[in-house]
């Protein structure tokens, strides 16, 4: 019989994100400079780092390639940062390898078609409500919540959940 989504997250000890479509809503503003602007939920950026903090590893896997992003997620305390990466199956095995961390132990949120091959290979692979056809095909849990609107916190929050670490991450010291 096969493991509901649930009982998969019980064993994920790793978060692996794609940027656009999953951190931000895909939309790129653009100045009269050509500078390309996203906008990033606060809520998933909290989450980010609670996770953080209780022990979880993070990585960012994203084939587009932005300071502002790049910044963003070292503010939050995410060190493992691949923006630009131009085979992302690559990138995770490299990433898995260099901290022993097991395939299955991974959750993986991706919205697109540059995720499919990655998200095949992780123990939970998932998705915002808004992903391509494709991804939500393959996906074990799909949030209710679009890229760029909580997805994020949506995936991080139930894991702790299911772990027990959500609430005990409130013991007074995160206030």
């Amino acid at each position: 019989m096969e493991k509901s989504y649930k009982e998969i997250m019980n064993q994920i000890s790793t978060f692996v994100l794609d940027v656009d479509g999953v951190l931000t809503d895909s939309s790129v503003h653009i100045t009269q400079t050509g500078e390309m602007l996203r906008i990033m939920n606060i809520r998933d950026g909290f989450a980010m780092k609670a996770a953080l903090e209780s022990g979880y590893n993070i990585c960012i896997i994203s084939g587009g390639n932005n300071e502002g992003v790049r910044i963003r997620l070292r503010n939050l305390g995410i060190t493992d940062i691949h923006l630009a990466s131009p085979n992302k199956v690559e990138t995770f095995k490299e990433y898995t390898e260099l901290y022993q961390i097991k395939a299955k132990n991974v959750l993986y949120m991706g919205d697109d078609i540059p995720d499919y091959h990655v998200m095949q290979l992780v123990g939970l692979p998932t998705c915002p409500q808004d992903a391509s056809p494709e991804i939500k095909a393959i996906s074990n849990y799909i949030s209710h919540k679009n890229g760029g609107h909580g997805a994020v916190r949506d995936v991080i929050e139930q894991v702790m959940r299911v772990q027990g670490k959500w609430h005990s991450y409130f013991d007074g010291k995160h206030d």
